[in-house]
């Protein structure tokens, strides 16, 4: 039978059909499709320890840190590279730098996934990174990760703002006279502790919303907000716990950061593979699922 090529008012229909059937889909991925009721745990220091123990495990076992490398440092060359070619860049480069705190949960999910399949007994390669494109969960993830764009590009616009008010609005002139004006004068001590104060208020909404969102969309699909919300509710439940590990974090990344960036290639991984184990400690979703708590 010879296929037609239709009518312009065939074509609009099925247009209009195909837009609102992904309309649905996206909605109903925002919202979820899980009525899962998750139980929220007691955690600890030793929970902590566990989730490191076995992040540092997965990250040798698939050598993550590799992985991370090849990702991670074209990307910080060309940062370098765009600071010796514009100065006007240079005030941004720690701000840069540790704005991978904020992005952490996102850049990880990869990572995440290759953990849960390795506790599930599942097989795994580097190319299961990237099966998180596959997740029922997709749009959800994606619109956190936006969130937390949206929340680094803030944190970059406000230490801008604070480099013009106090050492600014002049560019540089070279790495040492910055480091001279923001260690030897008093603008530029303010400068340190005022942005200290900021990040750590941005910080601290990061860890609050993400710290188990990203990893239970990743397992379940149970929608956007349910997922912040049940993240706000484990910090609230454990606020010394997700404060020390916000504290880990944080410290980890500094003294990874300081031999030239190498250390993070290590560090990225270590810390990406143990926020799926300490989410699996905080959070059951079903009396079925395994206990991902540290073992007494």
């Amino acid at each position: 039978m010879t296929k037609t090529i239709g009518n312009p008012l065939s074509w609009s229909a099925h247009g209009i059909g195909v837009a609102g059937s992904a309309v649905v889909d996206g909605v109903s991925q925002i919202s979820g499709t899980e009525d899962a009721t998750p139980e929220i745990r007691d955690i600890g220091l030793a929970d902590i320890r566990a989730a490191l123990r076995k992040g540092r495990s997965d990250m040798v076992a698939f050598r993550s840190d590799v992985f991370f490398a090849i990702v991670f440092y074209p990307l910080v060359a060309i940062l370098l590279v765009s600071i010796e070619t514009d100065m006007t860049l240079l005030p941004l480069l720690f701000p840069l730098l540790a704005g991978c705190v904020l992005l952490g949960p996102l850049t990880a999910v990869g990572l995440y996934e290759m953990s849960r399949r390795r506790e599930s007994g599942e097989p795994v390669n580097w190319g299961d990174a990237f099966g998180v494109l596959r997740s029922p969960s997709l749009v959800p993830l994606a619109l956190l990760g936006v969130a937390l764009l949206v929340l680094f590009f803030f944190w970059v616009g406000a230490a801008a703002i604070l480099y013009d008010v106090t050492l600014g609005p002049e560019p540089p002139a070279s790495l040492g006279t910055f480091a001279t004006d923001v260690f030897g004068t008093a603008a530029g001590w303010a400068m340190l502790l005022l942005g200290c104060g900021i990040g750590f208020v941005f910080a601290c909404v990061v860890l609050a919303t993400s710290v188990v969102s990203f990893p239970l969309l990743l397992e379940r699909n149970v929608g956007l907000v349910r997922a912040v919300t049940i993240s706000v509710q484990v910090t609230r439940r454990n606020p010394h716990t997700i404060l020390v590990w916000g504290f880990i974090v944080a410290i980890a990344l500094l003294v990874g950061a300081l031999p030239l960036l190498l250390g993070l290639i290590f560090v990225m991984p270590i810390l990406g593979h143990s926020t799926w184990y300490l989410y699996r400690a905080a959070v059951r979703l079903d009396p079925a699922q395994g206990d991902g708590s540290a073992e007494t």
